[in-house]
Parts: structure tokens; C-alpha cells; sequence
């Protein structure tokens, strides 16, 4: 298992300094998410991903980013609040950031560096999702459009081979 996933920094939602050290050995489904999307209704799916199958060593992480016709502009406190009141998200939410471009994040521009490559940018959208297994091996990319049936499956088939 490659550490340096985890070791990347990262703050929360709530301002305060991280990394993915605390999910090491879960599965991931990291998503940028957005509050003035078409496809922000998928937070309600993604809260029951996590309600699902969270006990069983499997979590959800929110990456709030403006990047997309500035879909999400609020502050990272409006954010949270939207979430929380709109869609009862409990799953971890971290600070706004950039995932393409030239200001990208480190972490996107990690996980961009480790996945395959298809016709269309790593990240082409909102809710754009990201498996990663329990080992830290990017797995994955899923588009917004990508049923969350699909991705559960993926998610139990993880979740047999622990």
C-alpha cells in the first residue's frame, strides 16, 4: 500500500488541516460535489452509500469545487449547510478546491496522475466519482452520469475480498 495518498494534505469543511491517513485501509468514493448542479440531488445517494456500508469499512468524501459555470460559490460554511439541511449528508466534507487546471489540488492532481486515461478529462464534470480500494489503488473514475447501482456493486464486490 502506497502511503503517499494518504500523506497528502488536505482541510476539512470545518477549516482544520488533514490528511487521507485516518480512511487508510477503507474503500473511498471521492467525489467532487457542487450545491447549484443538475446532478447535486446525488448527495442524497451518496449519504446512503455511506449509511450503507460505512460499519463495513467504506466512506464517502465530498471535494466542493466552483470550477464547473461556478455551481458551488458559497463559503465552505454555506456548504456545509446546504448539505446537512438539504440532503442530511453525514459523510466527511473537506474545503473547496481545484480539481483541474492549473491551481488543481494535490490530491487531484495525485489521483489524475494514477487512473487511466479516457477520451474525456479526468474530470469532465460535478459529482464525478473516484473508487478507491482499501489497498489505495485508484481503481476507477465513474462520470455523474454513472447510475450509483452501478458503483454499489463495485463498492460490495470491494467489500467481499477484505
Amino acid at each position: 500500500m502506497s502511503d503517499a495518498l494518504y500523506n497528502i494534505p488536505l482541510t476539512t469543511i470545518n477549516g482544520e488541516s488533514t490528511t487521507l491517513a485516518p480512511y487508510k485501509g477503507q474503500i473511498l468514493l471521492i467525489v467532487n460535489v457542487a450545491s447549484r448542479c443538475g446532478f447535486t440531488k446525488q448527495y442524497a445517494e451518496l449519504e446512503q452509500l455511506y449509511q450503507d456500508y460505512k460499519d463495513q469499512g467504506f466512506t464517502v468524501l465530498g471535494f466542493p469545487s466552483n470550477q464547473f459555470l461556478y455551481q458551488e460559490p458559497g463559503s465552505e460554511a454555506e456548504i456545509k449547510h446546504f448539505a446537512e439541511q438539504c440532503f442530511r449528508v453525514t459523510f466527511p466534507l473537506f474545503a473547496k478546491i481545484q480539481v483541474r487546471g492549473p491551481q488543481q489540488s494535490a490530491l487531484y492532481a495525485y489521483l489524475s496522475k494514477h487512473i487511466e486515461k479516457k477520451r474525456w478529462p479526468f474530470i469532465p464534470w460535478n459529482f464525478t466519482k473516484i473508487l478507491v480500494d482499501q489497498q489505495g489503488r485508484i481503481l476507477k473514475r465513474f462520470p455523474p452520469t454513472t447510475a450509483l447501482a452501478k458503483i454499489r456493486r463495485e463498492i460490495e464486490q470491494l467489500l467481499q475480498t477484505r
